[in-house]
């Protein structure tokens, strides 16, 4: 399907802004290290050196811009086409931290890649063209069809059962609610930001659309749903492993993000069935190498570990997640009837904790059955 203007506008606008915010990570991350090297602590364990880092503040600057080419992209493309295409930045952080901070590229990584690139190409070939929109009342009208006042009840009906009642009690122990919350909102503040954008657009086309209140509306939606998907990302962020939850919000973000363009925007209205497939492919093919990417990411990591843990004491597992577990009685029980043969395997633990260890079972209740411990060192 040929590509309209404004269509070419957004898709260059979202390709701009991946790069970008990809470059920014990179750029950031050079300069949190460089400032580490300089004061001595890192960011991560409460140094605020960077703040004085110029190249981190350059690495801020370009993910700023990175963002307003983001924001303004969804005034000129549908989010069908704009939202999956943030997959890219993906590409460009990996592909950077591989040649400029010296981070191994999976090869199962390089694939992700190539899914991520051929799947946006199936998406944008096939990608809806932008309705022409003239004022903010349009949307307005958009926002306030039946379909889609169902569809905004339904989220707010969700985030609040979320945040009041399963959040509390299994929001640290599962990773779906808060990141649940973040995408709920996040569809949301993506409808929010697009009318936003298209009344900033038709204003500097000469329709002025800042004295309409629906226009202010919407950009209290946007700063309202942006702060709540920020809250609970960081909490998400915080709790969970970034290579669990950056998968799992990309996917819940933009599968919400697009059907709730669907049903505001009407964007799959007059596209054949063989287009709309081939968008949902492209997706799905987006979605798994975006996964891919996250998964080698994590099986570096590990494989980093495991290759600096050589000389590590190998333990056996059954007493030592029972020595995590603080609780004494328990901890002498099993001690005293051994690991079964099913049990046995191996721990690992660094040599510098060992003597640590064998102080803590030669105190207490264990000075009389430790000997029954094999420990290979």
């Amino acid at each position: 399907m040929g590509f309209s203007k404004d269509n070419l506008t957004g898709f260059i606008l979202a390709l701009l802004s991946s790069g970008f915010i990809g470059a920014s990570f990179i750029i950031k991350k050079k300069g949190l290290r460089r400032a580490a090297a300089a004061s001595g602590v890192r960011a991560g364990m409460g140094g605020h050196a960077y703040l004085l880092e110029p190249l981190w503040w350059f690495g801020m600057i370009t993910m700023i811009v990175g963002e307003v080419a983001n924001f303004v992209a969804y005034a000129f493309a549908p989010a069908v086409l704009v939202t999956p295409l943030g997959a890219l930045s993906i590409i460009v952080s990996a592909v950077l931290a591989h040649f400029i901070l010296k981070e191994k590229l999976h090869k199962l990584g390089i694939l992700g890649c190539v899914m991520c690139i051929a799947g946006s190409v199936i998406i944008v070939i096939h990608a809806p063209q932008e309705r022409s929109i003239s004022s903010i009342q349009q949307i307005v009208n958009m926002a306030t069809q039946p379909a889609f006042l169902l569809y905004v009840g339904s989220v707010m009906v969700l985030v609040f059962i979320l945040i009041f009642y399963f959040a509390p009690q299994y929001g640290h122990t599962n990773v779906l609610i808060f990141t649940g919350i973040c995408s709920l909102m996040g569809s949301l503040s993506v409808m929010s930001v697009k009318a936003l954008g298209t009344a900033l657009k038709l204003t500097f086309e000469g329709k002025n659309q800042l004295i309409y209140l629906e226009t202010w509306f919407f950009m209290f939606v946007v700063a309202t749903c942006v702060i709540t998907q920020m809250n609970y990302l960081n909490k998400a962020l915080d709790t969970f492993n970034t290579a669990i939850v950056s998968p799992i919000y990309y996917v819940l973000f933009t599968t919400l993000t697009i059907v709730a363009s669907i049903i505001m925007f009407k964007d799959w209205d007059g596209q054949s069935a063989g287009s709309i497939i081939s968008e949902i492919c492209g997706f799905i093919v987006v979605l798994s190498g975006t996964i891919l990417l996250h998964v080698t990411k994590d099986f570096e990591r590990s494989s980093s570990f495991r290759g600096n843990a050589g000389n590590y004491t190998p333990l056996s597992p059954t007493l030592s997640t029972r020595l995590c577990s603080g609780n004494g009685e328990s901890l002498k029980h099993d001690v005293e009837e051994g690991p079964s043969s099913e049990e046995i395997g191996y721990f690992q633990v660094h040599p510098r904790c060992c003597d640590n260890l064998l102080k803590l079972l030669a105190s207490g209740n264990f000075c009389s059955c430790w000997k029954t411990i094999k420990l290979t060192f």
